[in-house]
């Protein structure tokens, strides 16, 4: 049995064009219909077609929207599709019936129900108003709000494919809204309102097959916010052309329920769809992404091409401070005799056959030359071996040290020896002279007076 098209009122299921178009069916509102009969007429549908697609808009009353996702909820069912669609009510009836007929072809479920919002696209749908004062979907500027409330003005506003608005002139033979490029039909509804202006002009201009008039839906006059309107919406009336539409686009498996899916989204379970690919030449699915999600990629041709997906590969981390770089290099060992098999330039680290590496040789091994310990493992460079009692001395020596000591290499990096060496002791000044203490505290210059105690006297202790 063909999938069955069900729409939210009686008002939005229009009769079909021949006799083998499947009939809508119509989800009553809360008010109209107990929880209990909707669940049995829905698992009933269910039963019957296998799989469900419900149309609404976005003026659907919210209690109505809960309805039908109460009913998915209760029946348990991942066969039902809620498809929202952004179109007037009259041009949802238009897609419906667009669905209804597509149903007799061999499209399965999941494409027909993602059908919707692609055809959605090739549905001009407008209508002609007395004031645009409570509309709210379309963008309308200041000029159109004031001049709504004029007498006798009319605007013509289409909704979708693309938002247009317009002020109707009396008496004009022009239509200033942009026609669709392809051969259309034409439906309109009147409400409160009897301008001739859709069927004696737009007709004409938009060179439509032909014009049928249908009641107004019920949700039209909230959709547009007035009830003196005459809504219109012109379709593509053939469904070989809409067949071979919905054919031309790519599908693909939904990952979850397994259906097919057109676009970026199931219908039916809301699961995404594959992101990251694109077809090849010859059709074939190529994967965007790392190798491992969803198979490995293609291979590069030869003689070069694009880096693999990942970019090259990373360097070697640069070693922490305070963590040993890696092994250091052998001393050279006049005891180890450099092996003939050996080429002359051999690297610095190269280990002589049968001979530990530095790494692995415990201290005092052979290899290590004497006053050297193990390997360093801190970051910090080994202590160099004490010097023979007769070198010269190799740097100046330190301010105050002992004669016969040990000089340093050089002048300490930074602190109050950093430099030049001092010459002689601090110069003397007043501040020494007074008994001032030479470290001033902080916002006191000079120092402060240091007190004199005053020294006790001696006491003579009587001897026995």
């Amino acid at each position: 049995m063909p999938t069955a098209i069900a729409v939210t009122g009686s008002d939005l299921a229009l009769p079909a064009a021949d006799r083998t178009t499947p009939a809508a069916v119509v989800l009553p509102a809360p008010h109209l219909q107990p929880l209990d009969e909707a669940l049995t007429q829905t698992a009933a549908v269910l039963e019957h077609h296998g799989h469900l697609v419900v149309l609404y808009s976005d003026a659907c009353p919210a209690e109505h929207v809960r309805r039908l996702h109460t009913l998915r909820g209760l029946l348990e069912s991942d066969r039902i599709a809620l498809v929202k669609v952004d179109l007037p009510p009259l041009g949802l009836a238009v897609l419906a019936r667009q669905l209804r007929e597509l149903s007799r072809s061999a499209l399965s479920p999941g494409v027909l129900a993602c059908a919707a919002r692609l055809l959605a696209h090739y549905v001009h749908a407008g209508a002609l108003l007395a004031t645009v004062g409570g509309l709210d979907r379309v963008e309308v500027d200041l000029r159109a709000h004031m001049t709504s409330w004029l007498p006798g003005v009319q605007f013509a506003v289409l909704a979708a494919p693309a938002p247009h608005l317009i002020r109707v002139e009396r008496h004009s033979t022009e239509a200033a809204l942009p026609a669709p490029s392809y051969a259309t039909e034409l439906m309109l509804a009147r409400g409160h309102f009897h301008g001739d202006w859709v069927g004696s002009v737009l007709a004409p201009a938009w060179q439509v097959r032909g014009a049928h008039e249908v009641p107004l839906p019920a949700e039209s006059a909230h959709w547009w916010g007035t009830k003196k309107l005459v809504e219109f919406a012109a379709a593509i009336p053939d469904p070989a052309l809409l067949h071979r539409l919905v054919s031309s686009v790519r599908r693909e498996d939904c990952g979850w329920c397994g259906l097919e899916l057109l676009g970026d989204r199931c219908a039916f379970c809301g699961t995404p769809g594959r992101g990251g690919e694109h077809v090849a030449a010859g059709g074939r699915a190529v994967t965007g992404g790392p190798a491992g999600a969803r198979g490995a990629p293609a291979a590069l041709p030869p003689g070069g091409g694009e880096p693999p997906v990942g970019g090259p590969p990373a360097a070697a981390p640069a070693p922490r401070p305070g963590t040993a770089p890696g092994p250091l290099p052998a001393a050279p060992s006049p005891a180890s005799p450099a092996s003939p098999a050996s080429p002359a330039s051999a690297p610095p680290d190269a280990v002589a056959p049968g001979e530990t590496p530095p790494a692995a040789r415990p201290f005092g091994a052979p290899g290590v030359p004497e006053g050297f310990g193990p390997p360093c493992v801190t970051g910090f460079p080994a202590a160099p071996a004490p010097l023979p009692p007769d070198a010269p001395p190799t740097g100046p020596p330190y301010p105050g040290a002992h004669p016969g000591g040990a000089p340093l290499p050089g002048p300490l990096p930074g602190g109050p020896f950093a430099g030049q060496p001092p010459t002689g002791p601090p110069p003397a000044g007043p501040p020494y002279a007074l008994g001032l203490s030479p470290v001033a505290p902080p916002g006191v210059p000079g120092g402060v007076p240091r007190p004199q105690q005053p020294r006790p006297a001696p006491i003579e202790v009587p001897h026995p």
